[in-house]
């Protein structure tokens, strides 16, 4: 309930004990929130970009604050087993998170152009054309998310082929065995 406060109004000097409407206004939206929480999961982006200038702004820089592909992948360097796993690994973080953005790109591009009013005044035929635009953008994110697929497929094709040298390189990488204490002997 709205607790009451003492109105602070100087030109009304009656004193009179007025209710405070927002007082519990967050206890409100509170219990509101949880009553929904079970039942309704709203989907939530958060995306955190964090651009450094390492040129010291002469002007060589990102341009329009993305980055270039450089930044999005390692360089090409495979002189280990590990060195190929992050190329692989960071292509195809990389190329699901193009994939889901290009998807969303697409799925809000139809949605823009299906407002569009048609020029010869047919019935949907804004949302035809818009369709016929976004299916365009929908292949991209499908190659897209092929790209994914066939970046990891890489790596394990790598591991498949190359098993023999993995192997004799790796035995030599493990650990000594540690002598284990033996609780059933007392």
């Amino acid at each position: 309930m709205a607790t009451p406060t003492r109105n602070r109004n100087t030109t009304n000097d009656s004193g009179a004990d007025k209710p405070n409407k927002f007082a519990n206004a967050g206890a409100a939206a509170g219990g509101f929130v949880g009553g929904i929480g079970g039942s309704f999961a709203p989907p939530i982006n958060i995306t955190l970009n964090r651009t450094t200038n390492s040129d010291g702004g002469s002007g060589g820089g990102m341009q329009g604050g993305r980055p270039h592909a450089e930044a999005l992948l390692p360089a090409p360097e495979f002189t280990s087993p590990a060195q190929v796993r992050q190329y692989c690994n960071t292509l195809r973080a990389a190329a699901v998170a193009l994939s889901i953005e290009v998807a969303m790109g697409s799925e809000i591009l139809k949605g823009v152009l299906a407002a569009v009013p048609d020029p010869q005044g047919r019935a949907f035929g804004s949302r035809i054309r818009a369709q016929k635009v976004a299916r365009k953008m929908q292949r991209s994110a499908d190659a897209l998310r092929d790209a994914a697929m066939n970046a990891a497929a890489c790596y394990s094709a790598f591991q498949q082929e190359f098993e023999e040298e993995i192997n004799r390189v790796r035995h030599r990488a493990r650990r000594p065995q540690v002598p284990q204490m033996n609780w059933t002997q007392q």
